[in-house]
C-alpha cells in the first residue's frame, strides 16, 4: 500500500489527503432540498445529500490529490443509510484512482479486531466464499489494547497489500493527558512510536517506508520532530492543519530529508471552503466544489514551500 501511496503523492506533487467528513451544515441548501424532496428529512435523506456533496467535491479535486480520508462516524450516525453512503463514497473515489484511508479508529480485543480487520481491509469468509466489504486501502486504528489487538490487522495488511495508521500523538488539545505521561523514563507517545516502528518492520516497501504508519498531529510540532527521529521508516498521517490551528511551518518536522514521510490532512478547510466569508462573496452556492478546488491548490502551494526548505 505504501508504495502505491507514495507513487500517487509523486504523481500529483502533493502530500495532501482530503478528509471527507461531511456535516449537514456544510451541505449547500439546494443539495439538501433535492435530497429531502425525494427521501424526506430522514437519515436516508441526509445520507443521500452527503453522497451527492462528496461526488461533486471529488469531481473537482481528484486530479490534484493522492488520497482521501472519509471519517466513518459522520456517516454511521445515520445508520445503514449512512454506511451505504460511506461505502458508495469509497467506491466513487476508487473509480477516480484515489487512495482511501478509512478513518475508523477501531481498537478492541483480538477476536473483535480480526472482525474489524476482515471487514475493512481484508475479506470476510461466508461458507468458503470471500468478499471485500468496505474496500479501504488503509485505516486508522487505536493501539491502546496492545499487540494482540494489532496483530489481526497486520496479517490482513500483508495478505492484501493494505496499510494502517496507528494513533501515536493525536492533534486534539488534551492528548497530552495520556500520551505525554512518562512511562519507564520516556513519554507514552514515544514508546508507542517505538512499537509502531517495530510492528511495521515486516511491511517495508520498495521506497523504504512501512505500510504501518502513524497518526501524528500537526498541532504538536516538537513531538512530531521527536517521533520523526524515532520512526525514520514510518509514514505519518498528519491531522490538525488549518482549521485545528496547525500551520505549514509546524509540518517541517514530519517529513524526512527525501521530502517524503508524511501526508497532511485537511477536512473542513477544503470541503467547507465555500462557507468561508471570503469565498461566500466569490462563489455562488452552486460553485461550492470550485471553492474546494481552490483550497486544495492553496494548500498544495503552502506545503511545497515547506518541502522546498527540506529537500
Amino acid at each position: 500500500m505504501i508504495d502505491r501511496l507514495i507513487a500517487k503523492i509523486e504523481e500529483t506533487q502533493n502530500p495532501t489527503v482530503v478528509g471527507l467528513d461531511p456535516r449537514l451544515s456544510f451541505i449547500p441548501k439546494w443539495i439538501k432540498e433535492e435530497s429531502y424532496e425525494e427521501h424526506g428529512k430522514t437519515p436516508k435523506g441526509a445520507a443521500k445529500a452527503f453522497l451527492h456533496f462528496n461526488k461533486e467535491i471529488i469531481d473537482a479535486i481528484y486530479d490534484l490529490i493522492p488520497a482521501v480520508k472519509p471519517q466513518i462516524a459522520m456517516y454511521e450516525q445515520y445508520g445503514s443509510h449512512g454506511i451505504d453512503a460511506y461505502i458508495e463514497t469509497i467506491e466513487y473515489c476508487k473509480q477516480k484512482g484515489l487512495i482511501i484511508i478509512g478513518d475508523i479508529k477501531r481498537g478492541d480485543i483480538a477476536s473483535t479486531a480480526e472482525a474489524y480487520s476482515h471487514g475493512h481491509i481484508g475479506k470476510v469468509d461466508i461458507e468458503g466464499d470471500r468478499f471485500e466489504i468496505y474496500k479501504e486501502d488503509s485505516i486508522t486504528i487505536n493501539p491502546y489494547l496492545g499487540y494482540d489487538s494489532i496483530e489481526p490487522f497486520l496479517a490482513d495488511c500483508s495478505n492484501y497489500d493494505k496499510g494502517l495508521f496507528v494513533l501515536v500523538k493525536t492533534s486534539n488539545p488534551n492528548s497530552g493527558q495520556i500520551q505525554n505521561l512518562e512511562v519507564g523514563g520516556i513519554k507514552l507517545y514515544e514508546r508507542m512510536g517505538q512499537l509502531v516502528s517495530e510492528w511495521g518492520e515486516g511491511l517495508i516497501g520498495k521506497r523504504s517506508y512501512s505500510s504501518i504508519g502513524a497518526v501524528v498531529g500537526a498541532t504538536h510540532p516538537e513531538e512530531a520532530k521527536n517521533l520523526r527521529r524515532i520512526m525514520p521508516h514510518t509514514y505519518f498521517l498528519v491531522p490538525g492543519y488549518g482549521a485545528q490551528g496547525g500551520t505549514a511551518a509546524d509540518l517541517a518536522g514530519c517529513f524526512n530529508k527525501d521530502g517524503l514521510g508524511a501526508i497532511i490532512n485537511s477536512s473542513r478547510g477544503i470541503i467547507a471552503a465555500h462557507n468561508d466569508k471570503v469565498n461566500q462573496n466569490k462563489y455562488t452556492e452552486k460553485e461550492f466544489a470550485q471553492a474546494a478546488r481552490e483550497a486544495v491548490i492553496k494548500m498544495k502551494l503552502d506545503l511545497q514551500q515547506v518541502l522546498n526548505t527540506i529537500v
